[in-house]
């Protein structure tokens, strides 16, 4: 089959993009012109397009329009398949080396992707194979005693759970939703390892993917160890993996690596679901085999941008929180478990994370009343007709559904809104008055273009205020105008994600300014020197990851698309903290929460693969 004409008839289906068939023709190229290679390599660069990790030969369907004639029938047969691509050199089964790697039984990878995966989960096996206690972080005997008062019931509080988890083990996984307490468990692993004093206490950092993450994160802990006395000069700051890896300019690569690792005896890193595979990979590399690493995220919200959904391998079983007997027994010095020490025998998932994987079950954001958080749970569990029922039922007055405007009708529908919440910001007198204001209220889109998009409402709701003379858009850099770092600008320290707004600066004769909160202090930047940038009355759900704001609305498209799924719709709901609204269409909310999202990869397999236990005594 002459692979001009397989390029030509795939192109034409629209199914790939220029750089999956480029891809395909050059790997086809090197191993003889083989159809079977060509459909390999436009498969596995797409599949890495859409966030995949790998694809499962046998899988396949070859269901798609336009090409179905042309998929050679050795491609129909995944054991043929394969067999051809490792004769052909295209690819190499582990150990080797070739573009693409195929593992048993028929995974099929990049060669990059599969050593990201194998690397990350050897280095997370080895660190939870040690027992639990060995090279344990010290706590002092007061703050121990002082953690043990804390227990109120018989039953396991999960966030003293997994502090004591964090500083028994060199590895701790903690998941959980909006307010269930992260931030406080964080607190407490800090307090109780700084405790053991001058000479003893770890040396620590604090990571998050992105500078808005890092900041929460470093005010967030902050402002849990102060009331407990930990002086300022203790608290370790934050910043993003990348400025913790030190970025190698114009390379993949950072300055921190398993040959060069992280002067660190204790590093926790926040928002996790956002840590594609590589920078995963990279990041557990760094980190020394004699410190402990702390993961922390929520592993039903989005996950990252590029390839990989690497939180929810690492969480990997549904049912969590179950411990071995010898963990229970390592941990009975911090009383987090009942004194009898209860277990359950029975099948039950097996592998070396079982004793580093805590969840956080319990909400303390929203009541049991709340119907943001009754909604969540609904949407989390795939209900989308119950979750659709309670929005519109009008029984919450902090969950809201309204149907959703014609494109002609959105801009007077949504007017009110924003004059009631933008209009201001203009007005502040003090730019943190107006930092504040601006995280009040968000709208939240799913897509960035189209009718319904960020791109659209930001220029709407822009000439909604300026008919009103809230703000004047004589030049980009009108007053009020809120804006949203889009690059990482290491030289200032501003970084994607970092929201600011244009205001007069009184110390510089009133030349408007971009002024920012960065660890709780306003700085102002000369908006000439600002990094890329965009303006952001309006954001996508994926940029609003690791914010959360008093009131949100939610704008969906009028039609599905392949970005409407159960985690966007997840991510957007819990970003409101007291009130959110949903503007959309029935059918259109109900089919994005049935569309979870599947990454296919092998990480979890080899962290969770193997026999269940018949006989391990867990706790549960």
């Amino acid at each position: 089959m002459n692979l001009d004409v397989m390029f030509e008839k795939f192109y034409s289906s629209g199914l790939f993009s220029d750089i999956n068939l480029h891809f395909a023709e050059f790997l086809a190229g090197r191993c003889g012109e083989r159809p079977e290679v060509f459909v390999a390599g436009a498969f596995v660069s797409r599949a890495s397009s859409s966030g995949h990790i790998c694809i499962d030969l046998e899988a396949l369907g070859f269901s798609e329009p336009g090409i179905t004639d042309m998929i050679p029938p050795a491609c129909r047969d995944a054991g043929l398949w394969g067999d051809i691509l490792i004769e052909s050199g295209a690819a190499a089964e582990p150990g080797g080396f070739a573009p693409l790697v195929l593992e048993k039984p028929f995974r099929l990878y990049l060669f990059r992707y599969w050593q990201y995966e194998k690397d990350l989960a050897e280095s997370l096996i080895c660190r939870a194979r040690q027992p639990a206690g060995t090279g344990g972080l010290p706590v002092s005997p007061e703050a121990l005693a002082g953690f043990r008062r804390r227990r109120v019931s018989s039953e396991p509080d999960w966030q003293r759970v997994a502090a004591c988890t964090a500083l028994l083990k060199k590895l701790c996984i903690i998941s959980g939703g909006p307010g269930t307490g992260k931030t406080t468990v964080v607190g407490d692993i800090l307090s109780l390892a700084l405790s053991a004093g001058e000479g003893a206490s770890p040396r620590i950092a604090l990571a998050a993917p992105t500078g808005k993450a890092a900041v929460r994160l470093q005010e967030a802990v902050g402002g849990k160890l102060a009331p407990l006395g930990v002086p300022a000069s203790e608290i370790p700051d934050a910043s993003t993996i990348h400025r913790l890896l030190g970025t190698v300019r114009g390379s993949p690569y950072f300055r921190h690596d398993a040959d060069n690792p992280l002067p660190f005896d204790l590093v926790v890193v926040d928002e996790a679901s956002m840590i594609d595979l590589a920078l995963m990979a990279k990041l557990v590399a760094a980190v020394p085999e004699s410190a402990h690493l702390v993961i922390l995220g929520d592993r039903d919200q989005l996950s990252s941008v590029e390839p990989g959904s690497v939180l929810g391998d690492l969480c990997g079983v549904e049912d969590m929180n179950r411990f071995s007997a010898s963990f229970v027994e390592s941990a009975s010095r911090f009383e987090v478990f009942p004194g009898d020490g209860k277990l359950s025998r029975g099948k039950v998932s097996s592998g070396p994370l079982l004793d580093c994987v805590v969840e956080l079950q319990r909400s303390y954001r929203f009541e049991e009343w709340s119907g943001i958080g009754k909604i969540s749970r609904a949407v989390k569990l795939g209900n989308g007709t119950a979750a659709f029922e309670m929005l519109e039922s009008g029984d919450f007055p902090d969950a809201v559904w309204r149907h959703l405007p014609s494109p002609d009708g959105l801009a007077p529908a949504i007017s009110s809104r924003i004059l009631r919440f933008y209009r201001t910001l203009s007005a502040a007198d003090e730019p943190g008055e107006a930092l504040d204001r601006f995280d009040d209220f968000r709208l939240l889109c799913a897509l960035r273009e189209g009718p319904y998009g960020v791109r659209s409402i930001n220029s709407q709701v822009e000439a909604i205020l300026s008919r009103e003379g809230a703000i004047r858009p004589d030049n980009r850099w009108y007053r009020g105008r809120p804006i949203m770092v889009t690059s990482n600008d290491y030289s200032l320290n501003l970084f994607n994600g970092d929201l600011g707004v244009i205001l007069p600066d009184p110390s510089a004769e009133g030349r408007r300014r971009a002024f920012f909160r960065t660890g709780g202090v306003i700085r102002s930047i000369a908006p000439a020197g600002l990094p890329e940038h965009e303006t952001v009355y309006a954001m996508t759900v994926h940029k609003s990851q690791g914010a959360e704001f008093d009131e949100a609305l939610i704008i969906l498209p009028d039609r599905g698309s392949p970005v409407l799924t159960r985690e966007l719709i997840y991510t957007a709901l819990t970003r409101a903290r007291s009130r959110v609204e949903v503007w959309g269409r029935p059918e259109v909310f109900i089919k994005a929460v049935g569309s979870l999202t599947r990454r296919a990869s092998g990480l979890g397999h080899r962290l969770w693969g193997g026999p269940a236990g018949s006989n391990a005594g867990v706790f549960r």
